[in-house]
């Protein structure tokens, strides 16, 4: 819904139970915080069916080869980019698969870039030097649902075909035309006024990492719940595959080492083959004739048995 004429952003508005915050003794004052946080939770319940659409539609487009695109200026912007970079070691996914933008460039994601937020045109450009298509989801990031950056990317991603969302901390945006889907969470004034940092943006923290995890659960990126295709970059990293298979197959520590060994790394080719008892070639095969998905690879093997 779009807000009314001379509407103030709920996040822009002053919470009238923090007033007084500064005359708080400091365990008073983060527990005056915490308290505020608590409702966070409640406003992203609202949006979890939305949420849900969300994830659906960005994951057929995923499958076929296209690309989760988040968008947004300052806080939100940073958290979009912070989302996708966390994508590739996680899940296994190339850098291209989910991609963050912010209004000013990579430059803004240390240093505030003023004004770059008011540009609908810097919003337009970037989609445009992305050539998004009707194979993209396209998600905007804005706490208070009006910022001039998201609406070029969104209006630019809509005209070239893409699916599009928008992700806001108010009741009213006036963003709202501009998304196929509206992701809601209405977290109210700020404890600091207008400091969107706070609440709003450990809104969007929860619903981004909702939305990443959901749609890589939907590519059979995870087993369980276990992160099976990460990319074991780092001495935790590979500590963590050996758990993970352990904890997939009921093994011990020397079994799982070793399939992971003989799989060159590859935790979902290690379950299948300690599972099934069977080469690390069959494995992939039987992985790659069931789209990746460790569940389905399992099915397949025990309906042949």
């Amino acid at each position: 819904m779009r807000a009314p004429d001379g509407f103030l952003p709920e996040t822009e508005q002053r919470n009238p139970r923090t007033v007084d915050m500064d005359t708080l003794s400091t365990i008073d004052l983060v527990r005056c915080i915490h308290e505020e946080t608590r409702s966070v939770h409640d406003a992203v319940s609202a949006a979890l069916p939305n949420i849900a659409a969300v994830i659906d539609a960005a994951a057929v487009r995923l499958a076929k080869g296209g690309r989760l695109i988040y968008a947004g200026a300052g806080t939100s912007g940073r958290l979009g980019v912070l989302d996708a970079s966390e994508c590739p070691p996680t899940f296994g996914v190339n850098a291209e698969m989910v991609q963050g933008m912010i209004a000013g460039g990579l430059a803004a994601l240390t240093t505030a870039v003023e004004g770059a937020e008011d540009s609908m045109e810097e919003g337009r450009r970037q989609i445009q030097a992305k050539s998004v298509s009707a194979d993209d989801m396209v998600i905007g990031i804005a706490s208070s649902g009006r910022t001039p950056y998201v609406r070029g990317v969104l209006r630019a991603a809509r005209e070239a075909g893409a699916c599009t969302a928008l992700l806001t901390c108010v009741s009213h945006a006036n963003l709202a035309e501009e998304a196929d889907y509206l992701l809601v969470a209405s977290t109210g004034p700020e404890p600091l006024t207008g400091s969107t940092r706070m609440k709003a943006g450990t809104a969007q923290k929860l619903v981004l990492n909702m939305i990443s995890t959901g749609v890589m659960v939907k590519l059979g990126r995870i087993y369980q719940n276990l992160m099976v295709d990460l990319h074991a970059s780092n001495l935790k990293l590979k500590e963590r595959s050996v758990r993970i298979v352990m904890e997939a197959c009921g093994a011990e520590r020397d079994e799982a080492a070793e399939a992971l060994q003989s799989a060159e790394g590859e935790c979902k080719t290690a379950i299948v083959m300690l599972k099934c008892s069977i080469s690390p070639v069959s494995a992939r095969a039987l992985l790659k004739e069931t789209g990746g998905f460790v569940r389905k690879a399992l099915a397949k093997q025990s309906a042949r048995c």
